[in-house]
C-alpha cells in the first residue's frame, strides 16, 4: 500500500469531509466538520501560511496535519504542525510523511521553532520523540453530559450585572474582540499571541460557522462586558466551549461561572446532549470551576516542541 501527502484541495466535499472524518476519529473531543475546515483555510490570514495537508491510502484519507505560522506573536519564526492520523490506520507511514511536509513546508515560510499537540499515549509520545520532538506543557480535554447529568441551578446575578447571549452583540461586535483579546493575552501558553486584527477576528472568529453566538454568554457588569463564555456547536448534539475569562479588572467575583453557568443551561435546552471543552492542566482556577459543573477529565495533549535545522 502506497500513501502520499498533498494538499486539501479547495471547495472539494470528499477532501473537507474526509479531513473531518480523520479529526473526528481521532480526537472526539473537539468539533469539526467539513464546513470549518473549507472556512478556515479560506479565512486563514495570509502570513500564517496556513496548509492543511491530508495522508492518503489508495485514495482514502487517513491523515491529516493543520500547519502554520504563529503571525499574532512578538517572536518571530514559531510555526505549529498537529498532526492526526486515524486511529484504525497507523503504523502505515502516515503520519511520518505528513510530518516531514509540514515542516518543510514552515521551514520555507521561516519558522525555526515547530509546536505540536500530541495526545499523551506512549506511542503518540514516542513517535514525536523519534522526531526530534520534546514535551513542554499539557492540557485535558474535559466532557460533561447534558442530557443525563445535572448542572448547578442559574443563581442571580449580583448587582449591576446581568447576562445576555452573544447576539446581542450582532451590530458591534468589537467589545467582545477586546475582551476576548485581553483574556486570550492571559492564557497559559508556550507561545505569547496578541489579538490586534479586528477584522481578520471578525471574519475567522465571529463569523466562524461552529461558532454559536446564541449560546454565547456575556456577562456586563455596569453595560460593559467583564466576563464571557464563548461557545461552539456540531449542529447535531455536541456543544463545545472555547473560551471563557474575565476582564483583570473584573476578576474575583464569579463572573466567568455566572457565564458559562447561562450558556451550560441554554445549551441543554436548546438539545445539546454533551458538552466539550479544553483547559491547561496548570489552570487550576478554570479545572476546578469545570469540576464544579460536572465535567471530567476524557483525555490529554502534551505540547511538543524542535528547532528545525
Amino acid at each position: 500500500m502506497t500513501v502520499i501527502v498533498r494538499d486539501v484541495r479547495p471547495r472539494n466535499a470528499e477532501d473537507a469531509e474526509g479531513f473531518a472524518r480523520v479529526r473526528r476519529a481521532a480526537l472526539p473531543f473537539m468539533l469539526a466538520s467539513a464546513e470549518s475546515v473549507v472556512f478556515d483555510a479560506a479565512h486563514a490570514h495570509p502570513d500564517a501560511r496556513y496548509r492543511q495537508l491530508i495522508a492518503l491510502e489508495d485514495d482514502e484519507i487517513i491523515g491529516t496535519a493543520q500547519v502554520g505560522i504563529v503571525y499574532d506573536s512578538p517572536e518571530p519564526g514559531v510555526g505549529y504542525a498537529n498532526v492526526y492520523v486515524h486511529p484504525d490506520r497507523r503504523r502505515r507511514g502516515a503520519g511520518a510523511l505528513i510530518l516531514r511536509a509540514a515542516e518543510e513546508h514552515l521551514a520555507v515560510a521561516g519558522a525555526d521553532t515547530v509546536y505540536s499537540w500530541v495526545l499523551d499515549k506512549p506511542a503518540n509520545r514516542a513517535f514525536a520523540e523519534r522526531h526530534g520532538y520534546r514535551s513542554s506543557r499539557s492540557a485535558h480535554f474535559l466532557r460533561l453530559d447534558l442530557a443525563g447529568g445535572t448542572l448547578p441551578p442559574l443563581s442571580a446575578p449580583p448587582a449591576g450585572v446581568r447576562i445576555v447571549s452573544g447576539d446581542q452583540f450582532a451590530d458591534d461586535p468589537r467589545p467582545l474582540f477586546e475582551l476576548d483579546a485581553e483574556t486570550t493575552a492571559d492564557e497559559p501558553s508556550d507561545v505569547d499571541t496578541e489579538f490586534t486584527d479586528y477584522e481578520h477576528w471578525l471574519a475567522e472568529t465571529w463569523n466562524h460557522p461552529l461558532f454559536s453566538r446564541e449560546l454565547t454568554s456575556v456577562a456586563l457588569a455596569d453595560g460593559r462586558p467583564a466576563a464571557f463564555s464563548a461557545a461552539r456547536t456540531d449542529g447535531s448534539t455536541r456543544y463545545g466551549t472555547v473560551m471563557t475569562g474575565t476582564a483583570r479588572a473584573f476578576r474575583g467575583r464569579g463572573l466567568a461561572k455566572l457565564a458559562k453557568n447561562d450558556s451550560l443551561h441554554r445549551a441543554r435546552a436548546a438539545g445539546y446532549t454533551e458538552a466539550v471543552t479544553g483547559n491547561d492542566t496548570g489552570n487550576g482556577p478554570m479545572l476546578a470551576i469545570n469540576k464544579w459543573f460536572g465535567y471530567e477529565i476524557c483525555a490529554t495533549e502534551v505540547r511538543h516542541v524542535r528547532t528545525l535545522g
